[in-house]
């Protein structure tokens, strides 16, 4: 902005623009597309059974996977959960971890907001059995819709693990993911044996599961190697920690 002061002084204002990759924050235009972040439910959502499963404010309703409370590289800002990298162990996200619901869902309907980091991975699980005598890590168990970055991760450029996918399982019909740093819109649908999934209002995969064709997948599948993977009809929905930053928000459920 240029602006014209007393005695012919020219005051120029220069704005910059944020990272939405690294702040958690989502700018007003890219914000005005998604709809608020509200973390709560309206009358309507209440009636239809709809149920929230992050209040914005808190790590009520999750745990670090296989027990404990959620680790302390899961921190809220800006009605946000997000996965802080900043401090690293061996490697490893130092309080960091996959976090699961503490309630169990057979069919259900979970919407949720999701953003990435440049070259970031992560995943939202379901039907996860938190049997840590048999299955170490949630997705050992679970099927996931995968969160990566396209374009900087290698993931991004395998056949079944690309954002939106049913990892290493079924492709997307279409490519609708967003750019690291902006937010993506994600359903998952279960019921009744129909797995449907959403990526900013498209359906980009529809199946069945537990039919012949699923065990078959399965058994093609890197999953193969862990008896009872994709076999279970009730577990949690848990947010994967894979090493990079990722923010989610307007996580909500709703029983079948």
């Amino acid at each position: 902005m240029i602006k014209l002061l007393a005695g012919g002084i020219i005051l120029l204002a220069l704005t910059a623009c944020n990272n939405n990759a690294g702040s958690g924050k989502t700018n007003d235009s890219t914000q005005a597309k998604m709809g608020p972040v509200t973390n709560a439910l309206s009358d309507q959502e209440k009636n239809e059974g709809w149920q929230l499963l992050f209040d914005g404010q808190s790590t009520k309703g999750w745990h670090k996977y296989g027990g404990g409370p959620v680790g302390t590289a899961w921190k809220i800002s800006d009605g946000t959960i997000y996965l802080d990298t900043s401090i690293k162990t061996n490697g490893e996200i130092a309080g960091g971890g996959d976090i699961a619901t503490d309630e169990d869902f057979d069919n259900f309907d979970l919407k949720l907001d999701w953003k990435i980091s440049q070259g970031g991975n992560s995943g939202i699980m379901f039907y996860v059995n938190e049997d840590t005598v048999k299955y170490k890590r949630p997705y050992e168990s679970g099927p996931e819709m995968q969160v990566v970055d396209n374009v900087g991760h290698p993931d991004g450029k395998i056949v079944k693990h690309k954002a939106g996918d049913l990892y290493d399982l079924v492709s997307c019909s279409k490519e609708t993911v967003k750019p690291a740093g902006e937010w993506n819109k994600a359903e998952i649908k279960c019921l009744n044996g129909k797995l449907d999934l959403y990526l900013n209002d498209e359906n980009v995969v529809s199946i069945p599961l537990w039919d012949d064709n699923w065990t078959k997948m399965v058994a093609g599948s890197k999953f193969k190697e862990w008896p009872g993977f994709g076999t279970f009809k009730k577990g949690k929905i848990d947010l994967q920690d894979h090493g990079g930053m990722v923010w989610f928000r307007n996580i909500r459920i709703k029983r079948l």
